[in-house]
This record gives structure tokens, sequence and C-alpha cells, in this order.
């Protein structure tokens, strides 16, 4: 008993200093956006600001126009996050419950796809979006325009779906007793039917999980739309961030302002679906 409890005790402390490794960047973050330019620039660095400027989140938003940042943000990863939920579900189900030839070796493709490092793919796709025939003054061919560039479709389509989701939806369908099915299919439910109402309802943390991946990581993105747009109104929040970043020098304490509000919307959608994210993880690999 004694030994449990030493064993629990040292397991706490581990996790709780992971913990506290993980919190204290974002804290420091979070404290240094309401610090005066002359406490940032103080040595040895203070912890605590000796004035707290609650303007700086004001002024961060009116130094570039963040509001048309956000806005983009919010459309490109709930684009993503729809697309991405919809057409992984029914790929997964296709390759968990439907019988047809070439079935492994498509989902082996897909295994094959998540193993291919996302930098690698970025001069790939970045030309294809450029030769998008009939699209920027593109003729059949792709050539003569600019395709998708500096176009929603450009940060939108690109990375939509993605193999890991197909694969997590796979492996929870795998999960489900194949007696469901069966049922419906004698009550004369079709295939669709079957995948819309019976199924897909049943592996609810599969689909919270995608969506708060797919969305964080889409919240998150910044070399893609920086390479495919040059326009100020289709910047995405992490790209506008550079503009506190001149040659001359950096606005730390808005840069840390605006870092600030592009975290907490990840936050907030986390702690709602928390639970349903860490179901999803634990049981991903149940087949």
């Amino acid at each position: 008993m004694r030994r449990d409890l030493v064993s629990r005790v040292l397991l706490h402390l581990v996790l709780g200093a992971g913990a506290l490794v993980m919190v204290v960047p974002f804290a420091w973050m979070v404290l240094s956006s309401l610090k005066s330019h002359a406490d940032i620039a103080s040595y040895p660095p203070r912890l605590l600001p000796t004035e707290w400027v609650w303007s700086n989140y004001r002024e961060a938003l009116a130094y570039a126009p963040f509001g048309t940042y956000f806005r983009n943000s919010l459309l490109i990863a709930i684009g993503h996050t729809l697309i991405n939920v919809i057409l992984a579900t029914m790929a997964g189900y296709a390759l968990a419950r439907v019988p047809f030839r070439g079935r492994s070796v498509l989902f082996m493709s897909v295994l094959a796809m998540m193993m291919i490092p996302t930098y690698t793919k970025i001069v790939p796709q970045y030309l294809i979006a450029k030769g998008m025939p009939f699209f920027g003054g593109n003729d059949y061919l792709g050539r003569g325009g600019y395709g998708w560039l500096d176009s929603w479709w450009a940060l939108i389509i690109p990375g939509a779906l993605t193999p890991f989701a197909i694969f997590l939806f796979r492996q929870f369908y795998l999960s489900l007793p194949a007696e469901l099915e069966e049922a419906a299919r004698i009550d004369g439910m079709g295939e669709f039917g079957i995948f819309a109402r019976v199924m897909t309802p049943l592996v609810k943390p599969a689909v919270a999980t995608v969506a708060l991946i797919t969305f964080e990581n889409s919240w998150n993105n910044f070399l893609w739309p920086l390479l495919v747009t040059t326009r100020d109104d289709l910047r995405v929040i992490q790209v506008g961030l550079a503009a506190f970043q001149t040659a001359e020098r950096t606005e730390w304490a808005f840069l840390m302002a605006g870092s600030t509000l592009a975290t907490v919307p990840m936050i907030i959608l986390f702690l709602f679906a928390q639970r349903y994210f860490v179901q999803g993880f634990a049981t991903a690999g149940i087949k």
C-alpha cells in the first residue's frame, strides 16, 4: 500500500512538472501583453509588470485590420472542419463497412499519405494551385494566369481533407457491432441511411476529435496562407501577427497581445470538447 502511494505521488509530481513547463510560456505571453515598453526592455526581465497596460489590446487591434484577419481565419477553419468531417466520415465508413475490390490497397495508401511530411508537399500543392485550369486567367492547360493564388479556393480546398481523419473514422466504424447495420438492412434502410442515421451518431467522439484537430491546425496555419496570398483582405491571423515585426523593431507588447487573442479561441474550444477529444484518442486503436 505504501509503495502504491509513493508511486502515485511520484506520478503526480512528474505530471505537475510537465504541466508547469507547458503553462509557463503561455503565462509569460499573457503577462508580457500587459507590460509597458519599459518593462519589456528591462534587464533582468520582470515576471510581473510594474504597470498593467490593458490598452495594449486595443492598440494592437488598431495597429492592423485584425478584424479582417480574425474573420478570414474563422471562415477558413470552419470550412476546413466541415469539409474534413463530412468527407472523412464517408471515406472511413466505406473503408470499414463497405466491401469492395481494392479496399485494403486504398487503406494502405491512406496510411502512406500519413507518413509524408507536410512541408514536402508545399511545392507540389503550390504548383497545382497556380496551374489550376480556367481559374485566374489560366487556359485549359493551366497556363497564362495565376490559378487559385490570391483566392479563397487556395485557402480552403488544399488540405481540407486529411488522411488522419479518414484513418480515425475507419477505426471507430470498425469498432461498431455488425448487428446494427444488419438490423437496419432488414428494416429496408439503404446504405447511406445506415451510414448517416445509424452508424455515424455512434462515433461522436471521433467527430469531436477530428473537428477540434482540424480547426486547430487550420487556425494556426501560417506557411500556406503566406505563400498563396498577397492581398491584405485575405490575410489570416497568424500571418497578420507579423505586422508587429519590422526591420527596425518589434512591438513585443502588441505582438504578445495579438498572440494571446489568437490563442484564446482554441483554449475555449478545447475546454468544451475535451471530454470527446480524450475519449476519441483513447478508443481510436480498438481495431
